[in-house]
């Protein structure tokens, strides 16, 4: 039986993107539900082999204009309490961080916008997901909040010198990542053209973020679309042992 990973999509152009082709490719299904669009979200992680929680422009706590994100915080929850695989994207990494007890908030300088390189910590070279990132592996960013206190327990498993949380894991199979690992310069330059405005009011650089991003796509899509893999690894490992 093919595993489902339940994919929550936020907004119209922030679909799972390169991730989610990779994850399709090695044999996941993926149920992308899009509550934006009026879309349910189910009631619990049954019959899911993962949960994939993307970006969006709301904040973590945009109840109001998003009204399905308490929703995701709960399945969040679950999917930590029940051991379910689990990845948050940009937003998707911010609502599992605060659905655990972690902090996110606006960033004082400006929005993190473009390619920039990733420290490895401690702890990565163990982990199974992001164990063979490379250290100074370019990530595209795109993000005017952050997160400034990772959850209790939580591990962290990449930094960056303007971002100190990049990626952390929870409990034994759930990560949180701040940047955007599903784009490419394509992606990320609609998102340029939409949040031209804001950003240089902020002073970025919207062309030079899409312009670093293109500069950067093979490595991107080398070093994340194997993070990608090794995260689909874990569900089907998870899923199969579920089944025997």
């Amino acid at each position: 039986m093919t595993a489902v990973v339940l994919v929550v999509e936020h907004e119209d152009g922030a679909g799972p993107g390169l991730v989610g082709e990779r994850l399709a490719a090695d044999g996941l299904r993926l149920d992308v539900r899009r509550p934006w669009r009026g879309e349910e979200l189910p009631a619990g992680l049954t019959d899911r082999a993962g949960l994939l929680v993307l970006g969006g422009s709301a904040g973590c706590r945009d109840d109001a204009a998003a009204p399905w994100l308490p929703r995701v915080r709960e399945l969040v929850g679950e999917a930590v309490r029940r051991e379910v695989p689990l990845l948050g994207i940009c937003l998707g990494g911010q609502l599992v961080a605060d659905a655990l007890g972690g902090a996110v908030a606006p960033r004082p300088r400006g929005p993190e916008v473009g390619s920039v390189p990733l420290r490895r910590l401690p702890a990565a070279g163990t982990d199974p997901v992001f164990g063979a990132v490379p250290e100074g592996a370019p990530a595209a960013q795109w993000h005017f909040d952050e997160i400034t206190r990772l959850p209790p327990g939580a591990v962290p498993l990449l930094g960056g010198d303007d971002c100190r949380h990049q990626a952390f894991r929870v409990g034994p199979v759930g990560w949180g990542v701040q940047f955007h690992p599903e784009v490419d310069g394509e992606a990320l330059a609609v998102w340029a053209r939409a949040d031209a405005g804001p950003v240089r009011e902020a002073g970025g650089d919207p062309d030079a973020a899409v312009a670093s991003v293109r500069r950067d796509e093979a490595a991107l899509r080398t070093v994340w679309g194997a993070a990608a893999g090794a995260w689909g690894r874990v569900v089907r490992e998870r899923a199969a042992g579920a089944a025997r």
